[in-house]
């Protein structure tokens, strides 16, 4: 509520005066979206509630019904959508550019339903592909990206640019990305043998699942002694302590004879399809040995989904995917995401403001 004032000794006849009669009105915020009541404080809270909570905006409604205050999910959606246009978007493209220019990138997928969208059945499958940083960057950026399928085309068409190398799973779609160096994911390898171990302890001393499982569990074991370990330390003890024992498992699995279906199976085939990737973080001390950055980055949307269950429309899901990657770069860098989102949102749209601490702030 805004007051305003008029000078109670003009009564009707202002014109009796000297100077005329002024009404004052007392100094008040612009309203951050034209003909809303919504405000910075709100609205961050808001998305935040439903991208880092997972709190899904029908619950938000209920929730502030119970507080009086007459707040419609339909009137939220609209809040949330302008903001991730007009204050997110720009910041998230910003973030892509910084991205490709890096040395390497995390790459991984989930599915996602849109119930309305162009020449789709309300039950196909769409994707919510997510791309991040190396580990070793000083700052983290993770940014998610809506597409209708799994085509290759929409991993190249958003890598488009970038040269270095691309860790990802055993996806051969992501071949198509011109220009990058790609990385196998030793978790992946070895969660294959994991979910072929017998359910009986006793069966493990002759299991092949349980072997592969062993060398993999020598691997990471050497890995992590160089976790605090420079880039061309590691670099030099991965070929002389890493790269024997992968040597000598992938000469033993050559020797392991499969057939038919089966979870083995699919396991020593996955592994040994992926073999020359499981290879190339070798070259350089920087590259890890898997993709669980990705895999960690996409989990808080996995989580998401569980509670919101579909997006209505694409564009619903394409600004998810935009707060989605702000929520979680934020998050990712140790800065508070919904008093960034206050921040940002008390500037003007458009403003590049991003979700990590600069460095020469305390």
């Amino acid at each position: 509520m805004v007051h305003k004032y008029k000078c109670p000794e003009c009564g009707e006849k202002p014109e009796e005066r000297d100077e005329p009669c002024h009404i004052i009105r007392a100094p008040y915020p612009h309203a951050m979206i034209p003909g809303s009541y919504c405000s910075p404080e709100l609205l961050a809270h808001i998305i935040y509630e439903k991208y880092a909570k997972s709190v899904p905006l029908h619950r938000q409604e209920k929730d502030f019904n119970s507080k009086n205050i007459p707040l419609l999910k339909a009137t939220m959606s609209n809040w949330v959508g302008t903001a991730a246009e007009k204050w997110c978007l720009p910041i998230v493209e910003k973030m892509h550019e910084m991205l490709i220019a890096g040395q390497m990138i995390h790459a991984d997928e989930t599915t996602v339903q849109v119930l309305r969208e162009e020449g789709r059945k309300p039950t196909t499958t769409s994707r919510m592909w997510v791309y991040c940083n190396g580990k070793m960057n000083d700052r983290s950026i993770i940014i998610f990206d809506y597409q209708p399928t799994r085509k290759g085309e929409h991993a190249s068409n958003f890598l488009k640019g970038f040269i270095g190398y691309l860790i990802c799973d055993g996806y051969d779609a992501y071949n198509a990305v011109e220009g990058a160096k790609r990385c196998g994911c030793m978790t992946h390898a070895r969660r294959g043998f994991i979910q072929a171990l017998p359910n009986d302890q006793k069966l493990h001393s002759t299991s092949v699942a349980a072997k592969a499982v062993e060398y993999f569990n020598k691997i990471y074991h050497e890995e992590n002694l160089l976790a605090d370990s420079s880039t061309e330390y590691r670099y030099k003890q991965r070929l002389v302590k890493v790269k024997p024992l992968l040597d000598e498992f992938f000469a033993w699995l050559e020797n392991v004879q499969v057939s038919g279906k089966g979870k083995l199976t699919d396991a020593v085939r996955y592994a040994l399809n992926e073999r020359k990737y499981l290879y190339t973080f070798l070259e350089n001390g920087d590259v890890p040995i898997d993709n669980n950055r990705a895999e960690n980055a996409i989990r808080p949307f996995a989580l998401g989904r569980k509670n919101w269950l579909f997006s209505n429309t694409a564009n619903g899901a394409r600004s998810s995917a935009t707060l989605y990657s702000i929520i979680s770069t934020a998050q990712a860098n140790g800065v508070d995401a919904e008093k960034y989102l206050t921040e940002l949102f008390s500037q003007p749209a458009g403003t590049i403001l991003l979700p990590w601490r600069e460095e020469n702030e305390t």
